[in-house]
């Protein structure tokens, strides 16, 4: 009796007391569970029921503002027109400058050919104006054409180009291809807005300083005349056929000889709010261009007419050139032999 070990006994007893205890406790909570699974589940189902319609009803319509017209930005009276079937290079330089000079709630408009708006398109500055809406760039859609001079002096003496085009334009500054704004001007061109019609004169006495590829319109003038007048096809030119009506026109406030004029064309003054220069110099007047000192002055106080102007270089020309396009020695010849 002596070898019994009655403390392994009670060691190992324990254990098996309470392993057979534990899987009948956890047996009998499987069997409790069971039973009280769908009271309990229910009675948290009501009680979140319950929260629920306690919560006040909440309807959140958040308004979907349109989306905004970046031409909204700017003054839809006021519009820059440029008409242009040919894809001259220097269209989109010239565009690109107007709208520097021009006060900055103007709007533009190119009306070209297709040939015309994929050359002024193809430029990045062009596609940032039309993407913030700064300028638009259409071909008219047939029977409308500008192939010809005439074609665009039909297009802007008749009506519907206004309402169906230029809805809401009061104020229009046509420009050209051979035109130019001066930024040295100290004059906006804001400032003219009290004007009806007002352009370049063509003669020292002229009656009418409307003139030229570079004037600016007043839309409803424009109309009060197109209501009783129509322009005979193939006749004189848009500008000379406004002329003569708005001279008469009562209560037209229209420019005439220089009071009132804002650009030089045939007649000079000094520092105009900008030029036109017939074919880019090749139907310039010559007794205002050939002057060697006058055109240093115009070149001094507006240097982007070089951009429009077909020109050489001073160094380009003959050695015996006088400045004016003449040669000293074809003069001192003429005056001695009288012979050209």
């Amino acid at each position: 009796m002596s070898g019994f070990n009655t403390s392994g006994v009670l060691n190992i007893a324990p254990a098996r007391i309470v392993v057979p205890i534990l899987l009948v406790f956890m047996w009998y909570l499987g069997r409790l569970h069971s039973q009280y699974e769908p009271i309990v589940s229910s009675r948290v189902t009501s009680r979140l029921e319950e929260a629920r319609r306690m919560i006040p009803s909440v309807k959140l319509d958040w308004p979907i503002p349109p989306a905004k017209d970046p031409r909204a930005a700017f003054n839809s009276s006021k519009l820059a027109l440029l008409i242009e079937a040919r894809p001259l290079p220097h269209l989109s330089p010239l565009m690109m400058h107007m709208m520097a000079v021009v006060p900055p709630d103007w709007r533009f408009l190119f009306v070209g050919s297709s040939e015309s708006i994929m050359s002024v398109s193809r430029a990045y500055s062009i596609q940032h104006q039309q993407v913030i809406g700064k300028l638009d760039l259409v071909e008219l859609p047939p029977p409308w054409s500008i192939a010809s001079k005439e074609d665009v002096f039909r297009l802007l003496t008749d009506p519907r180009f206004y309402t169906e085009f230029l809805p809401d334009a009061e104020w229009i500054l046509k420009y050209e291809h051979d035109s130019m704004l001066c930024a040295n001007s100290e004059t906006s061109l804001n400032d003219w807005l009290d004007w009806d019609w007002t352009g370049a004169a063509r003669s020292d006495d002229d009656g009418f300083s409307g003139y030229g590829g570079l004037s600016l319109r007043r839309v409803s003038v424009i109309k009060r005349v197109l209501s009783f007048q129509a322009r005979f096809n193939d006749s004189e030119p848009e500008d000379e056929w406004f002329g003569k009506r708005l001279w008469v026109l009562p209560g037209a406030k229209i420019a005439s000889k220089l009071d009132g004029a804002i650009s030089v064309e045939d007649v000079y003054m000094e520092r105009p709010v900008g030029f036109h220069i017939r074919e880019g110099g090749n139907n310039s007047n010559e007794d205002m261009w050939s002057d060697a000192a006058r055109r240093r002055e115009i070149f001094d106080y507006c240097p982007e007419v070089s951009m429009i102007m077909d020109m050489k270089l001073e160094r380009e020309r003959c050695p015996d050139d006088d400045g004016s396009g003449a040669s000293a020695t074809t003069m001192e010849r003429v005056l001695r032999t009288g012979v050209h």
